[in-house]
Parts: C-alpha cells; sequence; structure tokens
C-alpha cells in the first residue's frame, strides 16, 4: 500500500510508520519537518504546516491511504480532504475515546455510545474541548468519504517514547519502590492500550478496507490502578504500598485517575477492535518497555 501518514513522527504516528514499513508498505510522512528528523532515513518527506493551511506539497499526488494522526480540529480534516479529494481511498483518523458522553454510561460501553456535541475549531484545546473537537472531525470526515472512512478511537495510549505524564508517571513511581501515594480509589478500573497495538489495528483496518469506528483498548487483561501499579512494581523488581490520598486534578494522575462517576470511561469495550485485529500485548510487556525507554 502507499500510505500517506499526516504527522508520523511522535509516538502514535511515529508506531504506526514502523509498523506500516515492517509490512513493507510504502509511506509519506507530510509534517513541519522540526522534529523526527532523524527517524526513517530513506521515507519520503513532504513538508507543510496543517496551523497554516500549507498543503501545497500534497497537492499533485495520490495514495491508496491516508492517516491522520495530527488532525485536532475540523479546519485541519477539512482542509486536509479538501486538498487531497478523491487522490486517496481511505482516509483514517485517529480520534480519541474521549468523544463519548463521559457520565450516565455503563461498563463495556461500544462504538454506539452516544458521543458529546461537537465543537467546531475551538480557540484552545482543554479537557472540555478536546473530545467535542475530535467529535465535529470525525462528522466532517465520515460525510466526506463515507464508507471509505475509517475511525479508531485509543484510550490511553501507552509505550516506547510516550512522553507523556501519564502512565510514565507509575512506571518511575513503581520502580522506586516503597510508599505510593495515589490520588484516587485503588480498586478504579483501568484501562491502557499499547502503542503499538494501536498501530497494529489501524494497519490491519487499511489492508482489510474496514469502514466504522473502532475503540482501540487495552490492556490484555481488566486492571485496576493498584493493579497496574503492582505490575509496575514487579517488572521493576520493587515492592510497593500504595496509599490512598486527597484527590489531586491534572497531570499526571489525569486521565488514568477518574471520579467514580466516571469510571465506565476505563471500561471501554473492544470486542469490535479485536476482531479486526487489534492485538493484546500483557500490561507487563507495555511497562517493561516504557521502563526501558526511561533508563
Amino acid at each position: 500500500m502507499r500510505i500517506l501518514v499526516l504527522g508520523g513522527t511522535a509516538f502514535v504516528g511515529r508506531a504506526i510508520v514502523e509498523e506500516a514499513l515492517r509490512n513493507g508498505d510504502e509511506v509519506t510522512i507530510f509534517g513541519r519537518g522540526r522534529t523526527g528528523t532523524e527517524l526513517f532515513p530513506g521515507v519520503e518527506r513532504r513538508i507543510g504546516d496543517r496551523d497554516t493551511d500549507d498543503y501545497a506539497s500534497l497537492e499533485n499526488d495520490g495514495w491508496d491511504a491516508v492517516v491522520d494522526v495530527s488532525g485536532y480540529v475540523t479546519r485541519h480534516v477539512d482542509r486536509a480532504m479538501e486538498v487531497l479529494g478523491d487522490r486517496v481511498g481511505r482516509y483514517l483518523f485517529v480520534s480519541s475515546h474521549a468523544v463519548y458522553q463521559r457520565e450516565g454510561i455503563g461498563p463495556d460501553n461500544d462504538e454506539d455510545t452516544p458521543r458529546r456535541v461537537p465543537v467546531r475549531d475551538p480557540e484552545l484545546l482543554t479537557e472540555d474541548t478536546y473530545g467535542p473537537a475530535k467529535v465535529a472531525c470525525e462528522d466532517d470526515i465520515v460525510a466526506r468519504y463515507g464508507d471509505r472512512a475509517t475511525i479508531v478511537r485509543p484510550c490511553k495510549v501507552a509505550g516506547p517514547h510516550d512522553e507523556s505524564r501519564s502512565f510514565p508517571h507509575w512506571v518511575r513511581e513503581a520502580a522506586r519502590g516503597g510508599r505510593v501515594e495515589l490520588p484516587g480509589d485503588p480498586d478504579q478500573p483501568s484501562q491502557i492500550v499499547d502503542v503499538r497495538d494501536v498501530a497494529v489495528l489501524v494497519r490491519k483496518l487499511l489492508a482489510d478496507g474496514r469502514p466504522g469506528a473502532y475503540n482501540a483498548a487495552g490492556p490484555a487483561d481488566p486492571v485496576t490502578l493498584a493493579g497496574l501499579i503492582q505490575v509496575c512494581a514487579e517488572v521493576a523488581g520493587t515492592t510497593v504500598e500504595i496509599v490512598p490520598v486527597a484527590e489531586r486534578p491534572g497531570p499526571p494522575y489525569f486521565p488514568l485517575v477518574r471520579p467514580k462517576s466516571m469510571w465506565s470511561t476505563q471500561q471501554r469495550s473492544m470486542v469490535k477492535a479485536r476482531a479486526a485485529g487489534l492485538p493484546a500485548t500483557p500490561l507487563a510487556v507495555t511497562a517493561k518497555d516504557v521502563l526501558a525507554s526511561l533508563a
């Protein structure tokens, strides 16, 4: 396949490019050319900037599929679709499970769960606008490409090259051993998905030409917050004492630590994605590889 990746050098996009190359695909990366320039020697790069609507480098070529990992607001995706038109066979958009309503839903909620009210081109992407902005992006892509549109909605993504302060925070804390303060309920369900599993799913959906939406969720087996920290400690060879403390909002605790009214946001159904090819990397493998990348 000839695959155009909008993004492709940071975390999720990087893993998707690696998976495509591993399968012998011909990859083109579109971005500003400011980061990850040392990655993927020999891969064609097209320079542009989505924030300034600079897509000129994409105007005279075609691809079997485009994978959009850097579209956050409708202006991004609308302009990309305007430029690419029918010169791409399939448009796969990496969205987020933040598109779903956060309260009033039960466990094992699937892709038919009601989504939040869409927000078009917010001035700032915050916890209140990020998910709704992705909803608007999804709607525009499906309206334009119909059965040639595919949506992947990952839960919290973890794995090598993760520069966030979320899962790596717990890996570090567990590796230190001893007292680990948890500003939440140790019994809260917790979901992360290995970035390499997301990449495998994306590539498989493209290869099979599957339309529709898919929850990219993990890990392989259900786990609580306490269980997640314990697995991280076991991988590091340490012993930890998990101590519940008062709630602390924001990074590095959010989005893994949630109030009880939102526990179902950590219980997404992955049945459809598993059937479509989403692997099930054990949490211990993800934690081990994150720990190694932090060394």
